[in-house]
């Protein structure tokens, strides 16, 4: 079957199962009519440039599919960072119903609501396939929704990038020392922990990255994997790439909803936008991947760049950093403690988990 068939037709189905599960009277059944022709015209605001691909190609595919399966009964209208905007206001937008929705990654919002950097990614925590099932089947999703209440805002997941790299770096790293006064563009719990090492972690928005490298304004920037990196054209002014984001092991993005725009839409197309979202969220996670396997390939030929793995010194030294960081966030309020409470429990037993199946299949790989 046709994919677009398929989905619609899983929308449909499902949406009707739910209806006819409800004890409609005749007046009931009049207003599910008058909302099933009803239309709605919403704006979702990117973190990134439309031109970034991947990204933006995701939520403008996800927009289409959104309108094809609902009839057209929901047009959104996607805009990149900075349209309507700045890139770093999209929560506050989406808040004050200025956009009814926006896609971003949560840690950007942790000064808004503590709590929400957990819903990206974790320094040494669990993989994207663990993040999106703590969030999607472990409860998660529950105490992300909690969370964005008081703020009047309904957070779906929606996209993830898996492991992203270290970063492009001006300067070798060979102790921890050697973070000490660095300028490194890095976000999320990620710039808390370099910052307690001396660093000094910067939110510089994705379009400004280039400009403040080439000037000296920051020394280091991480961003997502080699096909991201390489479009930036990080390479051209900077030495070294570091390998294996202990900052990012699996970030989740994120679809900010404005709640009275989510609660005006009938159950039908509530559950379109889940299923579509859901069906994104692969594609995004899938191609990613993809595109960096590839690029990594022109990464390895680029005579310029010393492509590094951080010493095991250094890893060791971030691991114990990063330990009091996230535990100093869980004990902010009751909220991130029971945040922090379940992501621990899920990790716990995912992990073991991951040594009786993908690791043993790795190391077995390697013999």
């Amino acid at each position: 079957m046709e994919r677009r068939k398929f989905l619609k037709a899983a929308a449909g189905g499902s949406a009707a199962l739910a209806l006819a599960s409800c004890n409609n009277s005749d007046s009931k059944e009049k207003s599910s009519a008058v909302k099933s022709t009803k239309k709605f015209k919403w704006r979702c605001q990117m973190l990134v440039s439309k031109t970034l691909p991947i990204w933006s190609d995701g939520i403008i595919q996800l927009a289409k599919r959104i309108k094809t399966l609902s009839d057209g009964r929901l047009d959104i209208k996607v805009y990149g960072g900075g349209e309507i905007v700045g890139a770093m206001e999209v929560f506050d937008a989406v808040k004050q119903g200025n956009l009814e929705m926006g896609h971003a990654a949560s840690y950007f919002w942790g000064g808004k609501a503590p709590g929400a950097e957990f819903f990206t990614s974790i320094p040494f925590g669990v993989n994207a396939n663990g993040m999106y099932t703590w969030i999607t089947q472990g409860g998660g999703l529950k105490l992300w929704e909690e969370l964005y209440k008081p703020h009047k805002l309904v957070p779906i997941p929606c996209g993830a990038t898996g492991v992203q790299m270290g970063g492009w770096f001006n300067k070798e790293i060979n102790s921890i020392a050697d973070l000490k006064g660095l300028k490194m563009r890095m976000p999320g719990l990620g710039g808390s922990v370099i910052t307690k090492a001396g660093a000094s972690a910067e939110r510089t928005p994705p379009g400004e990255i280039y400009t403040a490298l080439s000037t000296g304004r920051l020394d280091a920037t991480e961003w997502v994997g080699p096909y991201h990196d390489m479009i930036m054209k990080f390479h051209k002014v900077t030495k070294f790439y570091y390998i294996g984001g202990w900052h990012e092991p699996g970030s989740i993005l994120e679809l900010l909803i404005n709640e009275d725009a989510w609660n005006s839409l009938p159950e039908d197309l509530q559950l379109i936008v889940r299923i579509c979202a859901a069906d994104t969220h692969q594609w995004i996670f899938s191609k990613w991947l993809y595109e960096d396997a590839k690029a990594y390939q022109d990464v390895k030929k680029l005579k310029n760049i010393t492509v590094k793995e951080f010493p095991m010194d250094v890893i060791k030294e971030l691991k114990k950093i990063s330990k009091d960081v996230i535990g100093e966030l869980a004990r902010k309020n009751d909220m991130t403690k029971k945040i922090f409470k379940s992501y621990t429990e899920f990790e716990k037993v995912y992990d073991e988990y991951l040594d009786i199946s993908e690791r043993a299949y790795t190391k077995g790989l390697k013999a």
